[in-house]
């Protein structure tokens, strides 16, 4: 019993923290309250190393890494926006076969308080040129493998495809091609929303995202093959 009790709080931690973290968004309440952060911090690396074994039946490029290295910080890069707020009350962790950066695709995820968690997969990023190009190039050649993915009765029943999108079809691209919708993106994401009370056991949550995740294998597989070859800039 002590054992399920354990399990029952990770969320529990976890929601708590970044509650208190949304109400009270200041410097001195985040640093007076480090115990409290690492706590909760602890418990989602813990939820994450349950994800990659899970994930990893399925997708076992994920397996070589270590849950730290795949969390994001909560401080925020107020430079261009007008919310100033410090943090993002939120715990991001990205699991895929090269780590937490975008490329190659793997599978997201999001914990917020307030009905705000949400699963994710595909690739999120438009800035990067060359990325886009290249997986807009893949989409106008391989027509049927991408139709047999979104085609899918599971897949379709979970999820749609969303991303920044130009317009118009770019220049080079055949306007009335049966893909155009989707080679006017610049990128190319699907996520899955979870409200609060569907966190309350770490088991449960665990199972349900790693059957998510494995749904949204194909599409993940279909743009990192379009990426291969794709290097990050270098900073």
């Amino acid at each position: 019993m002590r054992k399920a009790a354990t399990k029952r709080s990770h969320m529990d931690s976890i929601l708590s923290y970044l509650a208190d973290l949304e109400i009270n968004n200041e410097r001195d309440w985040y640093h007076a309250n480090k115990a409290y952060y690492k706590m909760a911090m602890e418990e989602f690396v813990d939820v994450v190393e349950r994800l990659i074994a899970a994930i990893g039946v399925f997708d076992p490029s994920v397996l070589p890494n270590s849950a730290k290295d795949l969390t994001f910080k909560l401080v925020r890069d107020t430079r261009f926006s007008h919310d100033k707020s410090p943090y993002n009350p939120a715990f991001r962790a990205h699991i895929a076969a090269g780590g937490k950066q975008p490329i190659p695709t793997g599978y997201f995820l999001k914990i917020a308080p307030g009905d705000k968690t949400f699963l994710g997969g595909g690739l999120f990023a438009s800035m990067f040129k060359d990325a886009t190009t290249m997986v807009r190039n893949y989409l106008a050649t391989h027509v049927d493998e991408f139709d047999t993915i979104i085609a899918n009765e599971q897949f379709a029943a979970h999820f749609s495809i969303k991303g920044e999108a130009l317009k118009n079809v770019p220049k080079g691209y055949d306007p009335e091609h049966p893909l155009a919708g989707f080679i006017k993106l610049k990128s190319w994401y699907i996520d899955y929303p979870l409200v609060d009370s569907m966190l309350s056991d770490t088991d449960e949550f665990v199972n349900q995202a790693a059957g998510l995740f494995c749904l949204m294998k194909p599409f993940n597989d279909y743009l990192n093959t379009a990426l291969v070859g794709f290097e990050m800039p270098s900073r």
